[in-house]
């Protein structure tokens, strides 16, 4: 199910969703909303989250997360899949990725994408997704998410 509000969260409706998949992340830039889910979906809306396409996607892998900065949206995944899209999530392209941990959870912030994962994995890249580095974790535990504060 898709559902979006227009009024700060007080009322929801449900929005036609193009795949009877699971979605697991949504992000949002360039006026545009993405969702990502089961066996590598990608959904789209550029109307506010009133109606969404399938954008092709290049894994049948789970997404889990999607973040979004200058023009380049990144989602990560299942066996540390990566995929990026620089042209507003038309079309997506596998970036390499340092890890075949799974990855559940991406975002942007001070000029880097942070995504991490299973077994402590965290992983970054300075030059909007296209080449990512391992980093040192100091857990092993399972990350679920990331976020930035400014």
């Amino acid at each position: 199910d898709i559902l979006r509000s227009t009024d700060n969260g007080t009322t929801w409706d449900n929005a036609t969703s193009p795949t009877a998949n699971i979605l697991y992340g949504v992000g949002f830039g360039n006026n545009t909303f993405v969702a990502v889910g089961y066996s590598g979906d990608i959904l789209r809306s550029t109307d506010n989250g009133t109606t969404w396409d399938n954008a092709t996607s290049p894994t049948a892998n789970n997404l889990y997360g999607v973040a979004y900065t200058n023009n380049t949206f990144v989602a990560a995944g299942n066996n540390g899949n990566i995929v990026r899209s620089t042209d507003n999530g038309t079309t997506w392209d596998n970036a390499t990725s340092p890890t075949d941990n799974t990855l559940l959870g991406v975002e942007f912030g001070n000029n880097t994408f942070v995504a991490v994962g299973q077994s402590g994995n965290i992983i970054r890249s300075t030059d909007n997704g296209s080449t990512w580095d391992n980093e040192t974790s100091p857990t092993a535990n399972r990350l679920g998410g990331v976020t930035f504060s400014e």
